[in-house]
């Protein structure tokens, strides 16, 4: 055995394995599921020495691809853009597949959260315990929390104690929800004295509820209860009274609370927004994902001066109407993001010396430990259905898509799962996808269970696959460019073409201003008004808010009027790239852009490469943290790279500029006790991998920030080692 730094190496079916990865896998993860090591280990070798040079080959086509793009557009450089020939030139060489027939995707056992019913989605780092748990527990939040603690109100936030007249507001503006949302038939909520069920109705003093179904349970006595449970739009909302409490004191109903039924799902990502380069780092992400399947994760951490346990919340009982005891989830449904087709890991090295590739290993084992949630005979369940949830996120076209079924189907084979028991999440955010949407899921008809638009990756992906086309307008331009509408368009109206409504997720991408509240209630209900039945959002907080839309729009009708409308938009406007028409950029103009850029990859990086935090509220330029993950750092870098290429800033005013912003970011980040300041000599392993991710971007696969920031990390690792 060869000792490295996290477990030393072992064999196992020809493969050589960090010893930590084995023994996670040997004692943690395969005990209870009824699958043996040499089973285990037969098939992830099949996987990485069969599928491998498979995956290998897909790579090439990508680069291939790339390459004949890259030449087209240095053919036609200087002259007007030839969209016609231009689309005819993509058919010709496969970029673009020939669109096939109608057809309704298969997909069975779907849960709920996912088939049925609308709401927000939380991402969640897998390598962090206190933000999984978090997230895996925002299936409840409070109403009154939520408002009171953010600007959704268009109020400063508060300081030092409680705010009694912002309490009152907050009274008032829930009140005003529940008006809207549950209408009595001879007062409002605000108003009401007394909540009680008679003879299997709610009656609220001397009023009822315009619409009876509304109400569908209770907890505590029926002539007093304790809570009462509303549904709208599939959501739950819970009325809670407590006469002792300081907001319950205050009214007439003794209403204390209004809980909300907020996170209906959450995606625990071993992917864009985590830093897992070795093996250490994988055990970490897997280790979380089984506590979560096995429902026995729990952290410890301090608080307020207070050490707490945080822990996975139960089902929730209620008594249904007619007297009869029910449950409803207390967690989100949780999916986990693997990691695409491209990287590899140096966990695991196949017979020839190659690192495998960590999606296989992520397919595998993340399959696996799902299988103890699917083996449990009762108590909580993750999915009622028997069903696995795995979004697979930057995949480029149908034959991508076609080679993740396959790998799903060898997975559940070596694990003796029914086929197509894990259901496939398609992240519709790389161009050569979105183009080909249909085909894609086509190619996961039996499996397909999410897709969902990304803007972020999809904005960075059009910048480097047009990259010899030109200079790209400014961020802020290309996204009121026409390509982004026909893309968020199209996404919805493919989704509903093939069939998702009803067994899936046509989803809509994050909000990245987590501490704007006020400035997502305005904005965000857009996603909803779309058709999308599900969108991403930053925190617990900001899932509570956002559900506030899903009660105000019901998205399955807006979705039955879509698809009788017939609209469809079309791959041509999608082809559209979003150059800059003019250029005429003053110095100041094109200096601040790349400030902006350089500022928010340096703030991301150096907590990435130092720290190994994948995902990071970054203040940006103007100090407003925004939510930063390898997808926005991947726009800014090839931004940065383009602009370089064609010539609007030069290399050596890009470096004064990284070296100008790492000294902004130094001064952001003064007052953590972690932090490694970039400045003054700029040679730290940080600021040289931000620099790469420029300097290196034009000829980066895709554009992916991941080559880079994985050799940076590992660097600094083994540099700490010794």
């Amino acid at each position: 055995m060869t000792e490295t730094g996290f477990g030393g190496i072992c064999d196992r079916e020809g493969m050589r394995v960090d010893a930590g990865l084995a023994r996670f896998i040997e004692e943690r993860a395969l005990p209870g599921t009824g699958i043996d090591p040499a089973q285990f280990w037969s098939g992830l070798s099949e996987l990485a020495h069969v599928f491998g040079p498979r995956n290998r080959a897909l790579l090439a086509r990508r680069q291939d691809l790339q390459d004949r793009i890259d030449d087209w557009h240095r053919r036609h450089r200087n002259r007007p853009h030839d969209r016609e020939g231009y689309k005819a030139f993509l058919k010709e060489i496969g970029y673009i597949a020939p669109e096939g027939g109608d057809f309704t995707i298969a997909t069975a056992n779907v849960d709920p959260e996912i088939a049925r019913v609308p709401g927000p989605q939380l991402v969640v780092p897998s390598t962090n315990a206190r933000f999984v748990l978090n997230a895996a527990n925002a299936r409840w939040g409070s109403l009154y929390d939520c408002l009171y603690g953010t600007d959704a109100m268009g109020l400063p936030l508060p300081s030092g104690g409680f705010d009694n007249g912002r309490g009152a507001r907050v009274v008032s503006r829930t009140a005003v929800f529940l008006d809207e949302t549950f209408p009595l038939t001879a007062t409002s909520h605000g108003k009401a004295a007394r909540y009680a069920v008679r003879d299997g109705a709610l009656e609220v003093g001397g009023s009822a509820l315009k619409e009876p179904g509304k109400f569908v349970g209770f907890t505590g006595a029926a002539d007093n209860p304790d809570s009462i449970l509303l549904r709208n739009h599939g959501l739950h909302v819970e009325l809670v009274f407590d006469r002792s409490h300081p907001i319950g004191s205050q009214t007439s109903s003794g209403l204390a609370d209004v809980r909300l039924e907020s996170a209906m799902s959450a995606i625990i990502d071993c992917e864009d927004s985590v830093a897992c380069v070795d093996a250490e780092d994988k055990v970490l992400a897997y280790g979380n994902w089984l506590g979560l399947m096995q429902g026995d994760l729990s952290e410890r951490f301090e608080k307020g001066g207070r050490t707490i346990t945080r822990a996975l919340h139960g089902d929730r009982a209620f008594t249904a109407p007619d007297g009869t005891p029910f449950s409803v989830k207390g967690r989100a449904l949780l999916l986990v993001r693997n990691v695409g087709h491209l990287m590899t890991n140096p966990a695991i090295h196949d017979r020839d010396g190659n690192e495998i590739f960590e999606g296989l290993m992520d397919a595998m084992v993340t399959t696996l430990i799902a299988m103890h949630d699917l083996r449990k005979d009762g108590g909580d369940r993750n999915s009622v259905t028997g069903s696995v949830y795995v979004v697979k996120p930057k995949m480029h076209g149908p034959d991508e898509v076609a080679f993740a079924d396959e790998i799903f189907t060898h997975v559940e084979k070596v694990l003796g799962l029914p086929q197509y028991t894990v259901k496939l999440g398609i992240m519709d955010e790389e161009r050569r996808t979105s183009v080909n949407l249909k085909e894609c899921i086509r190619a996961g008809r039996n499996r397909v269970c999410f897709i969902n638009t990304g803007f972020l990756d999809r904005t960075g992906d059009e910048i480097h696959t047009s990259m010899e086309a030109g200079a790209f307008s400014r961020k802020d331009f290309i996204k009121r460019k026409s390509w982004i509408i026909a893309y968020e368009n199209q996404n919805v109206d493919i989704g509903l073409e093939c069939g998702l409504a009803g067994k899936a997720q046509i989803g809509k991408g994050m909000w990245a201003v987590p501490d704007r509240m006020a400035a997502m209630l305005e904005q965000k209900i857009e996603h909803p008004r779309a058709g999308a039945n599900c969108a991403w959002v930053p925190s617990p907080t900001a899932a509570t808010l956002h559900a506030l839309h899903y009660h105000k729009v019901d998205v399955l009708a807006v979705q039955q009027q879509l698809a009788a409308g017939g609209r469809r938009a079309y791959v041509d406007a999608l082809l559209d790239i979003p150059l800059a028409a003019y250029q005429q950029w003053s110095p100041a103009q094109v200096r601040r852009e790349v400030e902006n850029n350089a500022q928010g990859i340096l703030g991301y990086v150096v907590r990435w490469i130092d720290q190994g935090v994948g995902c990071s509220k970054v203040p940006d330029i103007n100090d407003v943290g925004l939510m930063e993950d390898r997808a926005t750092c991947r726009i800014s870098a090839q931004h940065i790279a383009n602009w370089m290429h064609h010539g609007v800033v030069g290399r050596d005013e890009v470096t004064a500029i990284m070296q100008r912003m790492a000294e902004v970011v130094d001064r952001q980040n003064a007052g953590d006790p972690l932090y490694r300041p970039m400045a003054p000599g700029f040679d730290g392993i940080a600021f040289q991998a931000a620099c790469d991710l420029v300097f290196e971007g034009r000829v980066q696969p895709s554009g992916y920030t991941e080559p880079v920031l994985h050799a940076r990390r590992l660097e600094l690792k083994a540099r700490a080692r010794g």
